[in-house]
């Protein structure tokens, strides 16, 4: 008798099993940029024969060079320089070399969540990008320097990243939902020397108070030197204390002229804090020539973008995404980029939807939480206006459940618009595998192939590839020219953080698989692999069975120990509008994925939430279910969290 086969205890199990095909509609493929496969691999095969050649073309056809490079890549793993005798001021990238042809053009079309609404043209972001930067040397603030931006989401914000980037001073966003104390460790930790913020911004009906958390933290801040306040809030005059000055008077005064700092390709561009499992957040560091070689090729190959384009993407500028893909990469491109204050379901539920059919908006990058959060509310709502202007859709932030997917093409698409799913992080710098909308059939929920020049590898523990549709651990296995520099302050968290796993390849801390096609899955962070009776798990492809039953909104799953099964599965879910929950639909829900993707995978127990713990990028935070879970308390940085109240909402129900 055959013996059964024992699972491998060091391998990824993948139990998703998705067939959907959809090719590029053949009229967007005709007017792309990239309008094939033959095309890709043509790139691909360029970048594959000779790849310091291929990035130093892209180079030189991206980027205007005040002194051109000679050297396109110094290599000493884990440490890289691209283009390094390059000088260039990324500013200059983003405006100057569109004046005069796009002067009276929109670069920012700015709605704020009241209702109040500007546009910002070319012409007149350089005069405001160049007044604040003479105002910023007019402080004091040198090349090199370290400078704080907590702002809300308004075009101040770009204004202020192109100020700094203008005058070579490194700038370090900080999210403003932040409280006082993660801004008080953000700052410390970049030694800012200058802080730009606003009394406030909207956010669901309330005002953000930004300035009263400067204040609060303002007296520990071991660098500080001057708080330059942008009044969105309150009327009439503006009370300032201490170190504190107005924003409109230091800019009012200043020349709207101001040579660009011309810098080192090498040099800092900025600083951004991501968090830890443990101890302090991460100040991921990026550099100048390399980031926007890859921010602005990949802006114009993944969005596919057309200097006609009116183009959403609704991450905040205090996460990576807002900074390559609402400011940087969209205005090299000379498009137009929206930015929007608030909650996209404020004050009503058709927010979003209202904002593309007026604005006529062509592209929307949104987040796998938002779509889901839209799916809750109902088709009736995005079906009661005229989309008609959408001719791609995009998702960043996490793996997107394929039901979510399909949700977003038919409902929101109209079944007419690619969807490019994109996968990256804060310290690749850009987008690194996703569809090129005019060339590459999609599946729902894969975010399909490297982007070309751009390697990745699915391996086992020991470095080897794993087999077709055999999960493993997701490494970056050649450098790129977008990747993280070091951790600011810290070389050596960088070195044992992403390259120590295996050595001279970047670690992505994912799971993932390849299909029969090469096409890769997402099966979440492999701190998310969880070992059932011996089978190793990823939690993402449970959740996207989960979401596939025609009750659910959002699931997280998540394990705890077991004395039986080693680890059970614990199933976190949020309701669809309108379902209520009992022990049947409990049931069900189990049965259903013991259908779907087997019995090995059904949840031992399910809860049900009016709300998951998330960051305030959208992200579930699995690390904080899994101590509710497990009945620990939490530990390690919090400061991503949206809402403690949703924390301490799961508790209570435990209790």
């Amino acid at each position: 008798m055959a013996e059964t086969p024992r699972p491998n205890p060091q391998a990824l199990e993948s139990v998703l099993v998705e067939n959907r095909l959809f090719p590029p509609p053949e009229d967007f493929s005709r007017r792309a940029h990239i309008r094939s496969m033959e095309d890709y691999r043509r790139l691909w095969d360029e970048a594959e024969k000779n790849p310091e050649a291929y990035w130093g073309a892209r180079a030189r056809e991206e980027l205007y060079w005040k002194e051109p490079f000679q050297t396109v890549l110094e290599w000493k793993p884990p440490h890289a320089r691209w283009f390094v005798e390059g000088r260039t001021n990324l500013a200059y990238n983003c405006l100057d070399r569109h004046l005069p042809a796009l002067k009276d053009k929109t670069a920012i079309l700015f709605e704020g969540e009241p209702g109040d609404r500007r546009k910002v043209t070319y012409g007149e972001l350089s005069r405001e990008v160049n007044q604040l930067a003479n105002g910023l040397r007019a402080l004091g603030v040198k090349k090199g320097d370290r400078v704080g931006i907590y702002l809300p989401m308004v075009p101040e914000a770009a204004v202020a990243m192109l100020a700094c980037a203008r005058v070579g001073a490194v700038h370090s966003v900080v999210f403003g939902g932040f409280s006082a104390e993660a801004l008080l460790e953000r700052m410390n930790d970049a030694g800012a020397k200058v802080l730009l913020t606003a009394d406030g911004g909207w956010r669901k009906g309330a005002v953000v108070p930004l300035l009263d958390n400067v204040r609060k933290a303002m007296p520990q801040m071991k660098n500080l030197e001057h708080v330059v306040v942008f009044q969105r809030t309150t009327q009439g005059s503006l009370r300032l204390e201490g170190k504190e000055q107005s924003w409109s008077e230091l800019t009012q005064k200043q020349s709207d002229v101001c040579e660009p700092e011309w810098v080192e390709s090498e040099h800092p561009l900025f600083i951004l804090y991501t968090s830890g499992s443990t101890g302090k957040p991460k100040g991921v560091l990026h550099t100048t020539g390399g980031y926007a070689v890859f921010a602005s090729l990949s802006s114009r190959w993944v969005f596919d973008l057309k200097k006609e384009d009116v183009y959403w993407c609704t991450a905040d500028i205090g996460w990576v995404t807002g900074h390559s893909y609402v400011v940087y990469g969209p205005l090299m491109n000379g498009v137009t980029s929206v930015i929007y204050e608030g909650a996209l379901t404020h004050p009503g539920a058709d927010r979003t939807w209202e904002l593309i059919a007026r604005e006529k908006i062509s592209i929307l990058y949104t987040a796998p939480t938002a779509i889901r959060a839209f799916m809750r509310l109902g088709d009736d709502i995005p079906r009661k206006h005229d989309m008609s202007s959408l001719r791609l859709l995009g998702s960043v932030g996490e793996p997107i459940n394929p039901e979510a997917w399909m949700w977003y093409r038919d409902v929101i698409g109209g079944g007419r618009c690619p969807v490019v799913d994109t996968w990256w992080q804060t310290e690749t710098g850009g987008i690194m595998l996703s569809p090129l909308p005019g060339a590459t059939p999609t599946k729902p929920g894969s975010a399909t192939l490297p982007l070309p020049g751009v390697h990745t590898e699915v391996l086992d523990k020991q470095g080897k590839p794993v087999g077709a549709n055999q999960g493993g651990q997701l490494f970056i296995t050649r450098p790129w020219p977008s990747m993280l520099r070091t951790v600011y302050g810290d070389p050596q968290r960088y070195v044992n953080t992403y390259f120590s796993e295996l050595p001279g390849m970047y670690f992505t801390g994912d799971g993932a698989r390849r299909d029969d096609d090469g096409y890769f899955w997402l099966m979440g962070r492999v701190d998310d692999v969880v070992n059932v009776a011996g089978h190793r798990l990823g939690t993402a492809e449970v959740e996207s069975a989960l979401v596939a039953h025609k009750s659910v909104a959002e699931a997280a799953v998540v394990g705890r120990p077991d004395d039986l099964k080693g680890t059970a599965l614990v199933a976190f879910i949020t309701l669809k509008k309108g379902v209520g929950h009992s022990p049947e639909l409990k049931k069900e829900l189990a049965t259903h994925v013991g259908k779907e993707i087997g019995a090995i995978a059904r949840p031992d127990e399910i809860r049900f939430a009016e709300g998951l713990p998330k960051t305030r990028s959208g992200k579930i935070m699995r690390r904080l279910l899994r101590d509710v879970a497990s009945g620990k308390q939490t530990t390690g940085d919090t400061t991503t969290l949206e809402d403690l109240n949703v924390l301490a909402a799961l508790r209570s129900d435990e209790e």
